[in-house]
């Protein structure tokens, strides 16, 4: 169906449709809009079922419809999100402990209240093309503010979680009376289910800039409440002369946005955003240095894993950082390296060889030779089998012969590269 179908039987029953939120921020930031979100006024569920037979009800607690809606992009029709217009009140704590009312009477100007920022506030009329705005949501989009739109902000604590979310996304500094409607959250915040939490993450991750997610919820002091593995880097001094930028925490953020800058795989980012955790536990009488820290991260990690589940491929790949990122740029024994390559493919499937080098390369300011090839000779290695073995070995012995084999292609390419 394409938009002005279902624009024309939706004005034809009565009602008015609208664009809602990220896609027409984007629109007025000259950006390419990401997928429509729609919002019907002026219908109730029962009319517009009758109008699109073939929409699904997936809203529980309010009326939300799936419909097939091409988007005039060339790329075809899909199931796009139709809501009702709804207001809120607040009924319990967290994110659903909300009544949610959605008829007919209810206008676009209330359903728009009900959001989080300003800039997520603006709808379009597609009868018209007019813009909605009445909360100066594309006077903060031309400023580079976020903003909240109400003191509403607060009624869903994760809220904040996504402003600095989208403060990440946007590059946009928040107003002081977002900083404060976030502080406000820190209650309730505590007691969201840690799934909700680490949405947010793997969102913030996928910006260009995710050390700005956490640098908004520290300034709102919920950085220790909702990620205290991060919080706990901070104040942790390092050798000035290794690290000029300052503390563990800053180092990590620094760390974690030059990944970003090179690959978009999230879970690179995140081994990227634990290589450090160790230095959260170093006592204060051993800093500036941080010995042991490796060992130490892995049982940060683990205990991160504890109160909040992580998605297993994060901490294979993050692990796999964490107890190498050290050790790495420091071999120059040709069976260390070998052994290290082998290590790198067996977890190539969480974490690309090629990602592997970003991050170490970016920790250490560049990478050594070995691993600039290292693709090179993990493929050499790669192509010794068991079964090129000589007939007459059997057993373990196969195995073993793969094994100087392999060290012997290491060996031979390191010939020609190291120093």
């Amino acid at each position: 169906m394409l938009e002005a179908e279902f624009v024309a039987r939706v004005k034809e029953a009565g009602g008015n449709a609208f664009v809602v939120g990220g896609w027409v921020r984007d629109f007025l930031r000259g950006e390419k809009p990401e997928d429509k979100d729609y919002v019907v006024t002026g219908l109730d569920v029962e009319r517009f079922r009758r109008i699109f037979p073939e929409g699904i009800l997936i809203g529980r607690s309010f009326p939300v419809f799936l419909l097939p809606i091409d988007a005039a992009d060339g790329r075809g029709s899909r199931q796009c999100e139709v809501a009702m217009a709804r207001r809120e009140s607040k009924s319990g704590s967290g994110y659903r402990g909300f009544s949610a009312e959605a008829d007919r009477f209810i206008t676009i100007e209330e359903d728009l209240y009900r959001r989080d920022l300003t800039v997520n506030s603006i709808a379009m009329d597609l009868h018209s093309g007019r813009i909605v705005d009445l909360y100066g949501g594309r006077a903060d989009i031309e400023a580079g503010v976020l903003r909240p739109v109400s003191e509403r902000f607060g009624e869903d604590p994760v809220r904040a979680l996504r402003a600095a979310r989208f403060a990440a996304k946007l590059g946009y500094r928040p107003a002081p009376e977002l900083i404060s409607a976030m502080d406000k959250c820190r209650r309730e915040l505590r007691e969201e289910p840690g799934e909700r939490i680490l949405g947010e993450l793997k969102k913030a991750l996928a910006t260009d800039r995710p050390s700005l997610f956490f640098r908004l919820l520290h300034s709102a002091g919920l950085l220790e409440d909702t990620f205290p593995e991060i919080h706990a880097l901070i104040g942790k001094t390092q050798p000035e002369a290794y690290h000029p930028e300052g503390d563990a925490f800053e180092h990590v953020m620094l760390i974690v946005d030059q990944v970003a800058g090179q690959t978009k795989n999230v879970t690179a980012r995140f081994a990227a955003l634990c290589h450090d955790l160790g230095k959260g536990a170093t006592p204060v009488e051993m800093l500036p240095h941080h010995y042991g820290h490796e060992a130490k991260g892995l049982e940060v990690l683990a205990g991160w894993n504890r109160r909040v589940t992580l998605p297993s491929v994060w901490l294979k790949a993050a692990r796999f950082i964490i107890s190498q990122h050290m050790r790495a740029p420091r071999l120059s024994k040709p069976p260390k390296i070998c052994e290290l390559l082998l290590m790198m493919k067996a977890v190539e499937a969480e974490l690309p060889v090629g990602d592997t080098k970003i991050i170490i390369g970016a920790d250490n300011r560049g990478l050594p030779p070995y691993l600039e090839h290292a693709e090179e000779i993990i493929a050499a290695m790669g192509r010794i089998s068991g079964s090129d073995a000589p007939r007459n070995l059997t057993g373990r012995k196969i195995g073993d012969w793969v094994k100087r084999q392999q060290l012997e292609a290491c060996r031979q390419i390191l010939e020609n590269i190291m120093p």
